[in-house]
């Protein structure tokens, strides 16, 4: 494996793996965020500055069989082109004979974009043979794409033997992984990890390794109703998977064990439906009266979460307080997010995964005012859960 800031890409073609599997508007197909986008540009940027050409290889969406033209990647040029500041060439296919002659007489400062990858069922079949096609394109391979490093496909995994030397990680997975395990294997404390989100048994494997690792787990959204459950609380018509119950003592059990210190929410945000206009009112969050369900934290979870979070040297945060999608519902997760970027103004160190988390920074806009914030919502909790991620493994190998 090379390290790209070492690696001199004069007269190369270096194909990058990145990650512009982006939001499209359903109507225009225009491009409605283009971070992922942005995050590629520090890798194709330093092969440009020495002296190198681009060819960048994504999927879009999830097309069926075949090409679709709501999923073309010519629906992202121009967007590419704004943020790069270039012309970007096209090739309608990724392993056409036309897309190989784009690719075969690059000169120094051009970049093509691939269609998309997934046009081929043989990308997620992780086809050896339609990864050795795509290896013709490039004489270095770079993986850039941290959102599908958790995937054994042709162009994140089984490409990179077909480079056994020239093969590296761009900068958004050499950081995606510094800070991950900055958070995880740092010696300051105390080290506090927020988890939410729907459901503890998508969660689980991860809050049994945080375990090993964290002073403090703060727990809410739905899951956290599994576990007042499981203690005998009334939760009315709220989220609990009931399979779980003996689970989540077991998890409170061993983190006392550990001297991990669990924080339940102790009130709760109650609608009669799921609804932006429901009746609700705040109560304490083990007598919640039948055909209630809770949708957010209360006031006072708040402030002690608070307290917790501005008392962290290193802050992780996975999954939301409540749905905070309806904005009846909004006041604890936009609460913990701004504690979380107030922590990190007076010195903490905060990272941000999971695809509600990220969401939730980005809607109250603080984004800027957190340490780090993955691209890669599945591929950060299959790391967080100590997996070995096959996009990474390949570099690494």
């Amino acid at each position: 494996m090379a390290a790209i800031d070492n690696y001199n890409f004069s007269g190369k073609r270096a194909l990058i793996r990145v990650d512009f599997n982006v939001p499209l508007d359903k109507d225009t197909l225009e491009v409605t965020d283009d971070t992922r986008i942005r995050a590629a540009l520090p890798t194709i940027q330093k092969v440009l500055k020495d002296g190198g050409s681009v060819v960048l290889m994504s999927h879009l969406g999830r097309p069926g069989n075949g090409p679709e033209a709501k999923y073309s990647l010519s629906n992202i040029v121009y967007k590419v082109e704004e943020v790069l500041g270039s012309k970007v060439i096209f090739a309608d296919d990724c392993v056409s004979p036309e897309a190989f002659e784009l690719t075969s007489n690059l000169k120094a400062g051009e970049i093509v974009l691939l269609e998309n990858l997934r046009f081929y069922p043989q990308e997620k079949e992780g086809n050896v043979e339609f990864s050795k096609s795509l290896a013709k394109h490039g004489d270095v391979y770079i993986n850039d794409a941290f959102g599908t490093a958790h995937r054994a496909h042709a162009s994140t995994a089984v490409i990179a033997q077909f480079f056994p030397k020239d093969k590296m990680f761009g900068y958004l997975i050499e950081r995606e992984i510094e800070s991950v395990d900055k958070v995880l294997n740092s010696t300051e404390k105390p080290l506090t990890a927020i988890v939410g989100g729907a459901k503890v048994s998508s969660k689980i494997t991860i809050i049994e390794q945080l375990l090993e690792k964290v002073d403090n787990i703060i727990i809410g959204g739905g899951m956290a109703f599994t576990f007042i459950k499981a203690q005998g609380g009334q939760v009315g018509s709220s989220l609990v998977e009931d399979d779980f119950l003996n689970t989540a003592n077991e998890i409170l059990k061993k983190s006392e064990d550990n001297g991990v210190k669990v924080f339940l929410p102790s009130d709760a945000v109650i609608a009669d439906k799921f609804d932006n206009n429901a009746n609700k009112k705040t109560v304490d969050i083990f007598n919640i009266d039948s055909g209630w369900m809770g949708l957010d934290i209360g006031p006072n979870s708040i402030e002690t979460f608070e307290e917790v979070i501005l008392n962290s040297k290193l802050i992780l945060f996975n999954g939301p307080m409540g749905v905070f999608e309806l904005d009846s519902f909004q006041e604890g997760t936009k609460a913990i997010s701004n504690a979380i970027a107030k922590a990190t103004k007076q010195g903490a160190f905060s990272a941000v995964g999971g695809g509600d988390s990220v969401a939730a920074i980005n809607k109250y806009n603080l984004k800027d005012q957190v340490s780090f914030v993955s691209t890669g919502g599945g591929a950060m909790l299959e790391y967080l859960e100590g997996k070995e991620l096959p996009g990474i493994a390949a570099i690494k190998n």
